[in-house]
């Protein structure tokens, strides 16, 4: 028995930490920095909220659907839409709201922007010359078509063609709705999209586009798991000690 004991102890000594137990300790690495997580999360409601406006100011006057010639697959949107989440009425709140809380959502980008540029964050974000290869990678690993994941830093590929793609949205959906919002004031402005009618339509289908990548962006956080989802909370993401 003495002999055991003296085996179990041999090489350590009290307080001393098992070298392999070290190497499975979980270490807290930051990865968003404080200004990011507070524009993401203020952005988050924002951008709810000018949905949910802005589905009400489309009611008014529904006019577009996806289809081939005269055969529509589906139009923007059903009445049952509009009756489940009582959009079919008070078109003036819908306004109110949609342009108060647009100043807010363009004063969130800016800073958002400005934060890019000056602490170079952008470089994150910004796809390169390899990002459309190996974007191509990513989505073969996620449908589990290649055994390897490709090579990442802060985000892969895919993030990064997703990220910019939502940025440069957020600049159209932006500039088209000023247009719309004020065409004589701004007259310049609605003949970058051929008109006040091409800007409604610039408008709406950048809002659309930036409604599948929220759906997107959602679906991927859960699969991520919730040390993803935390780090976007705390900053940091724990994982396991490198070797």
């Amino acid at each position: 028995m003495t002999d055991q004991a003296t085996h179990d102890h041999v090489g350590s000594s009290p307080g001393e930490m098992d070298p392999s137990a070290a190497e499975r300790e979980p270490v807290a690495r930051l990865v968003h920095p404080r200004a990011i997580r507070w524009l993401h999360w203020i952005n988050f409601p924002l951008l709810m909220i000018m949905i949910w406006s802005g589905l009400r100011i489309y009611w008014a006057e529904d006019v577009y659907a996806v289809g081939l010639g005269g055969w529509q697959w589906f139009v923007f949107f059903p009445e049952w839409v509009y009756e489940t989440f009582g959009l079919e009425r008070r078109l003036a709140r819908g306004m109110a709201f949609h342009f108060a809380v647009g100043w807010l959502f363009v004063i969130n980008g800016v800073i958002y922007t400005i934060y890019l540029l000056v602490t170079r964050e952008w470089r994150h974000i910004v796809p390169d010359r390899h990002s459309a290869r190996e974007a191509k990678d990513v989505v073969f690993h996620d449908l589990h078509l290649r055994a390897e994941a490709p090579p990442q830093g802060k985000y892969n590929a895919a993030q990064r063609l997703a990220y910019t793609a939502v940025l440069v949205m957020g600049v159209i959906v932006v500039l088209s709705g000023f247009a719309i919002y004020k065409p004589t004031q701004l007259y310049p402005l609605p003949l970058l999209f051929g008109g006040y009618q091409g800007a409604r339509f610039v408008h709406f289908w950048m809002t659309i586009g930036i409604s599948l990548f929220f759906v997107v962006h959602l679906l991927q956080v859960l699969r991520s798991g919730w040390g993803n989802f935390r780090s976007m909370v705390t900053g940091y993401l724990v994982e396991q000690r490198s070797k």
